[in-house]
């Protein structure tokens, strides 16, 4: 008889801590559920501020002179910018540099070294707008200048939009907006409710040309040759699921 209690007591000890154990595996099982969704925002917006970038160049065989020269030509770039409209002030000018310049020297056929043929002496400069209009027009018509002798190149532009960050954050917002009703959706459908939120990042934002086709990148992507340009990033959302 104490055999048959001991058998007993041994019994309904594993079997009471295996309803334990489960209690315990469908409770975390049911806190760790979650529903996991990408929110995706996007929006097209104007860039309002250009960047133009040149150079101007001059060659001389006597440093002094040459120096003096790229100094009266960058002038004239200056002045010839501001008559088409350009504030003076977005104009700048880096500091000149200057180069030796040789060329190779042959005899009967075979090289027989270099000689040096004087100096050439170059100049940056970069325009920073926010009339666009002005800046484009009077950059292209800057090579004109080379049938006065300047030597001077010009950039394609480079547009920017000021007011980026506020961009950005009201497209994280939206993307997350857009993550939370994709997580309302699958809930409603799967007869369960949302809970909080418990893990959220935002992915790399992407602006691209807004007409253009090109490919987003793993790091982001930052278009700066088109005007008219288009923004957009991901939010991957995490919530946990309640079945009360």
């Amino acid at each position: 008889m104490d055999k048959l209690w001991k058998y007993i007591i041994c019994s309904s000890a594993v079997v009471l801590a295996a309803m334990v154990l489960a209690a315990a595996y469908t409770s975390k099982s049911r806190g760790e559920g979650t529903i996991s969704v990408t929110g995706l925002a996007e929006t097209e917006f104007t860039s309002d501020m250009v960047v133009i970038n040149g150079k101007v160049k001059v060659k001389s065989e006597d440093a002094a002179a040459g120096y003096v020269e790229l100094e009266n030509k960058s002038k004239l770039v200056r002045e010839f910018l501001v008559s088409k409209g350009v504030a003076e002030e977005s104009i700048s000018f880096a500091m000149p540099s200057a180069r030796e310049s040789f060329e190779n020297v042959y005899e009967d056929g075979s090289y027989r070294g270099e000689r040096f043929v004087g100096y050439t002496f170059t100049q940056s400069f970069s325009i920073e707008s926010l009339d666009i209009d002005k800046t484009e027009v009077a950059a292209r018509e800057l090579p004109s200048l080379m049938a006065e002798g300047v030597m001077v190149s010009v950039d394609d532009p480079l547009y920017y939009y000021t007011k980026l960050e506020s961009v950005k954050h009201d497209l994280i917002g939206a993307a997350a907006k857009d993550a939370r009703e994709r997580a309302d959706i699958i809930a409603t459908n799967s007869e369960t409710r949302l809970g909080e939120l418990s893990n959220s990042r935002a992915g790399v934002f992407q602006i691209t040309s807004a007409t253009g086709n090109e490919e987003f990148s793993a790091g982001g992507s930052f278009n700066l040759s088109s005007r008219v340009k288009k923004a957009r990033v991901t939010v991957r959302a995490e919530y946990k699921i309640r079945n009360n």
